[in-house]
C-alpha cells in the first residue's frame, strides 16, 4: 500500500524566519516555546503548492529531506503540537513513497541487493511516519490506541470531518508499512485498524484532497478477499477517483494496474491503465506536476518489468 497521492510535503516559506529566530529566542524559555509553536503551526498548516508544482524531482528530493529534519527539530521543542505531528507523518510517508520506494521499483530485480536495502529503508520510514501520526491521534483522542486494538470501528466514531487529514495520514503511513512488511505478523495484524481509519475518513469526506482517499481504497480493496479485499470494490473506487480528478492524475491508474491487473494476470488491462497514466500531461494540473512526474516514473518502470510481473502464456 502507498499514500497514492502527494499533498505538499513541507512548508518552508518561513525557513529563513526559523533560522534567524533561533538566534534570538535563547533568552526566555516561555517566549521561546510560544514562538516555536507559532512557527510550527504556520509550517504545519501552510497550503502552498511550492513543492508539488515543481518539475525538478531531484531538487524537491533534496529540499524535502532537509525540511523533514527541520520538522523533527521543532518537535523536540513542541512535542505536543498535533498539526506539526500530522505534517511530519505525512511528510515522511510521501518522501518514502515518492523517492525511496520509487527508486526500488525503477531498479527492479536486476539490482536485487540494492532493492532489498531500499525496501528496508522504505519500511523504516513508513513506521517512523506512523508513529508520528499515532502521537497526534493520542493528542486528539486520548486513550485511542487501546480502543483501536479492541474495536477500531467503534473507536473512530468520535472522529469528525475536521479529523480527516489525521485519519488519512495515519492510514496511509500504517498501511504502507504493512505493505512493505507483509512477512511481519506484528504489522499485518493491524490491517483491520488501517481499513477502519480509511473507511471512516471516506465516510466523513469522500472528496477530500481531490479524491486521495479513493486512491487509498483502491489498494486496500486490491488485497486478497480472505483479508477483506474486493477487486470489484477496487474498480468502483478507481471510477470515483478518476471522476473526482477528471482524469488528470495518474495515481488511480497505477494503483489499479498494480493492485488488480497484476494479481489477476490481466496484462492487457495493465498496459491500458499504465498507458493512460503516461498520456496525462503533467502541465494539465500544474499544482500537482511533481506528483504526476513521480507517478509516471513508476508507471514506466512497471511497464519495463512486465515480463517479470506476468507469467507468459504458453503458445498453442
Amino acid at each position: 500500500m502507498a499514500p497514492f497521492r502527494m499533498t505538499p510535503v513541507c512548508r518552508v516559506r518561513l525557513l529563513a524566519a526559523v533560522v534567524s529566530g533561533a538566534v534570538s529566542l535563547s533568552a526566555c524559555g516561555a517566549i521561546k516555546g510560544m514562538a516555536i509553536n507559532s512557527v510550527a503551526d504556520t509550517l504545519a498548516k501552510g497550503t502552498g503548492d511550492t513543492f508539488t508544482r515543481d518539475n525538478d524531482v531531484e531538487l524537491i528530493r533534496d529540499a524535502s529531506a532537509f525540511a523533514l529534519k527541520l520538522y523533527e527539530s521543532l518537535l523536540e521543542s513542541v512535542p505536543k503540537n498535533k498539526d506539526l505531528l500530522i505534517a511530519t507523518c505525512g511528510g515522511f510517508t510521501q518522501y518514502a513513497y515518492a523517492f525511496i520506494d520509487t527508486d526500488a521499483i525503477v531498479l527492479g530485480e536486476a539490482h536485487h541487493d540494492e532493492v532489498v536495502k531500499l525496501n528496508e529503508r522504505t519500511l523504516n520510514m513508513y513506521v517512523r511516519a506512523r508513529d508520528y501520526c499515532l502521537r497526534a491521534m493520542d493528542l486528539r483522542f486520548p486513550g485511542i490506541r487501546a480502543d483501536l486494538a479492541k474495536d477500531p470501528v467503534s473507536a473512530l466514531k468520535r472522529a469528525k470531518p475536521s479529523d480527516v487529514e489525521l485519519l488519512y495520514w495515519t492510514a496511509a503511513s500504517w498501511g504502507s508499512a504493512i505493505s512493505m512488511g507483509v512477512d511481519k505478523p506484528e504489522l499485518v495484524i493491524d490491517l483491520p485498524t488501517v481499513r477502519a481509519l480509511a473507511e471512516r475518513a471516506l465516510a466523513l469526506d469522500p472528496a477530500w484532497s481531490n479524491g486521495a482517499i479513493y486512491e487509498m481504497m483502491i489498494s486496500l480493496d486490491s488485497l486478497p478477499e480472505a483479508i477483506g479485499g474486493s477487486p470489484d470494490r477496487a474498480r468502483e473506487h478507481f471510477k470515483r477517483a478518476v471522476e473526482i480528478q477528471k482524469g488528470r492524475t495518474p495515481g488511480p491508474y497505477v494503483a489499479l494496474a498494480l493492485g488488480v491487473s497484476v494479481p489477476t494476470q490481466n496484462v492487457e488491462e495493465f498496459k491500458k491503465l499504465l498507458g493512460a497514466a503516461l498520456e496525462i500531461d503533467p502541465k494539465a494540473n500544474p499544482s500537482s506536476m511533481l506528483v504526476t512526474l513521480i507517478t509516471q516514473r513508476r508507471a514506466r518502470a512497471l511497464l519495463e518489468q512486465i515480463d517479470l510481473l506476468f507469467v507468459k502464456q504458453p503458445r498453442s
